[in-house]
């Protein structure tokens, strides 16, 4: 009896030290490299000191900023606030929580005056952000020391930064300039492995072998085509990134390691980006109670597509928002209630916006239950008012059983009006598209939808702000923040349009003529286009874009966030990017 219980301790301990020695391996690893990387950065400030070749200090930006992405996966993990000053976009932020406009820092800023060329005249100001850099690592590495890891957040961390190469690296988000992506990417895949190897499986563990073999040949597409522009993305997300991220999925079931039980945008047992369900419209309901429920869905859409709810009982919310038009009106602007003008902005797409924090184009509310009060209240568009609505909807036998069904503990109120519409709008949300079926292996694109893609993920820019597979402003890999860009957006007399935008809720300069970047699945539904429905086409859409923007037109706006630079698209390419555009119709329509 004695051996029958010291070998099941004996296993338990030798686990326990196993688990222990395998975390303490990852931390050691993630420290050195953290070090490595702040030798980096001071050999990159020795060298713009002692005025080194431009060649020189470039290759040694290149060399640092491969550096972090060593560290990527464990600082964007654990530091997100510290991981942004060393790498976040080189685009003032406004902190909404102390009103003031905070400068960018970090390697971004630092390309900037490296890339294409490097100016002498800039070294003192160059230095200077040098040194705020070296400062940042230095905060990276004292918060480092005591951190704590788990297992689940090794592997959560791993997926994540799958993600992250996906959405954020071959995309050339954060290489902007340099456009120094793929070989960044390879970087990246490198340090998954180091630290996947980590993880003790028996040699025949097929799971294992097949992350290894992933990453290698991973690594060997991306050491052969190291052009930006001709990268082909599609083939690398289908054949490398979401084989990877199943397969480190698998692996985390494997050895039993629980997934991270959080509320976030992107679920965290999403195996890839592409699964039907990865997304989760819950995360950006706020509270308990907002939970969507089928009973509610449809009260829901019975409540939508009824005038009840305007004030003369005239105007429902399907009156603008049009199922067969993926839920937009087809109008520049949609006709106020009384007939007699139109509302200030172009009728957003109500299809997949549950996956967003912030919505309307000014970003003006942050849940969808309070976008649907603002749309009744609103004189222009509902002029309704809840509070009558309660009334109207008591006396009414049909709604007191949806009602009742739908809130079984509660009687007809405000918030149960409000959650029911923002429900079935939630309900609107699924990826169900072409473009959908190719990611996920059950169906093809055909080579120019291919050769679209691969313009919108690379050359074109466009999902450095249509973030994939999203195809909207919120932010990768966690999905939870939703941003807004100023492009510099013209009205029907060619100049720039007088629109403020967020501007009018935060008094900010930098969100002057700013807009949330919606959704552009179903695009090829959901014309006129921009806030204002200045543009009626796709091509005109693409043009504005291929000009860089406000900027490309003549105007003179200080803050423009879109690129500056023209796009230099052929005539081929424009066609090509339209044909990947209209693969993200839904299969309904």
């Amino acid at each position: 009896m004695r051996n029958f219980y010291f070998l099941p301790l004996f296993l338990l301990l030798f686990s326990c030290v196993d688990t222990k020695t395998s975390l303490d391996q990852v931390n050691t690893m993630f420290k050195k490299d953290i070090v490595i990387l702040k030798k980096e950065v001071a050999q990159l400030e020795r060298l713009i000191q002692i005025d080194a070749s431009e060649i020189e200090i470039q290759r040694q930006f290149l060399k640092s900023h491969e550096g972090f992405k060593k560290v990527e996966l464990f600082s964007e993990y654990y530091f997100p606030t510290v991981s942004k000053a060393l790498n976040g976009p080189a685009l003032d932020e406004y902190e909404v929580d102390e009103g003031k406009t905070v400068p960018p820092e970090g390697f971004q800023v630092i390309e900037e005056y490296l890339f294409p060329v490097y100016n002498k005249n800039n070294k003192a100001d160059l230095l200077n952000q040098v040194g705020i850099l070296a400062a940042n690592l230095n905060r990276l590495d004292l918060v480092s020391q005591t951190n704590i890891l788990t297992d689940s957040h090794v592997f959560d961390a791993m997926r994540l930064e799958v993600f992250r190469i996906l959405t954020l690296g071959i995309t050339g988000f954060d290489s902007p300039i340099a456009q120094n992506s793929i070989a960044e990417a390879k970087v990246a895949l490198e340090s998954i492995q180091k630290y996947d190897s980590i993880y003790t499986y028996e040699k025949e563990d097929k799971k294992k072998e097949s992350v290894f073999k992933i990453i290698e040949k991973g690594k060997q597409y991306l050491a052969v085509h190291t052009d930006f522009n001709s990268f082909d993305r599609a083939y690398f997300i289908t054949e490398i990134l979401n084989p990877l991220s199943k397969n480190l999925y698998q692996v985390q079931v494997n050895l039993k390691i629980p997934f991270i039980k959080e509320s976030r945008g992107l679920k965290t047992t999403a195996e890839t980006l592409f699964d039907k369900g990865a997304f989760d419209a819950e995360a950006f309901s706020g509270f308990p109670d907002y939970q969507t429920t089928p009973e509610k869905i449809a009260l829901g859409k019975v409540l939508f597509n009824d005038p009840i709810l305007s004030g003369d009982n005239s105007r429902s919310c399907a009156s603008c928002h049009h199922d067969d038009k993926a839920f937009t009106d087809g109008q520049e602007k949609a006709v106020t209630i009384d007939g007699k003008s139109v509302v200030k902005r172009n009728t957003p797409t109500l299809k997949n916006i549950a996956f967003q924090s912030a919505f309307f184009a000014d970003s003006r509310v942050s849940y969808l239950e309070d976008q649907a009060v603002a749309v009744i209240t609103n004189e222009n568009e509902m002029h309704g008012s809840l509070e009558k609505s309660v009334g109207l909807l008591k006396e009414n036998k049909k709604y007191t059983t949806k009602f009742k069904s739908a809130f079984p503990n509660k009687e007809i109120s405000e918030f149960a009006i409000k959650n029911a519409l923002a429900s079935y709008i939630r309900s609107l949300s699924n990826y169900d598209s072409r473009f959908d079926d190719h990611m996920r292996g059950e169906a093809k694109m055909n080579l120019d939808e291919i050769a679209g893609f691969n313009l919108f993920a690379g050359k074109a820019k466009c999902a450095t702000c249509h973030f994939i597979p999203l195809t909207n402003g919120t932010v990768p890999p966690n999905f939870m923040k939703s941003e807004s860009e100023v492009l510099g957006v013209p009205n029907s007399k060619n100049q720039l349009d007088s629109d403020l935008g967020k501007f009018e809720l935060t008094k900010a300069d930098i969100h002057k003529h700013s807009f949330k970047t919606p959704t552009i699945r179903n695009i090829a539904l959901t014309g006129p286009y921009m806030h204002n429905g200045v543009f009626k086409t796709l091509e005109e859409v693409i043009d504005f874009y291929n000009e860089g923007g406000g900027a490309g037109l003549g105007f003179a706006l200080e803050n423009q966030t879109l690129p500056e630079d023209k796009l230099n698209l052929t005539a081929k390419e424009k066609k090509q990017l339209i044909a990947f555009m209209k693969t993200l119709t839904d299969k309904k329509y």
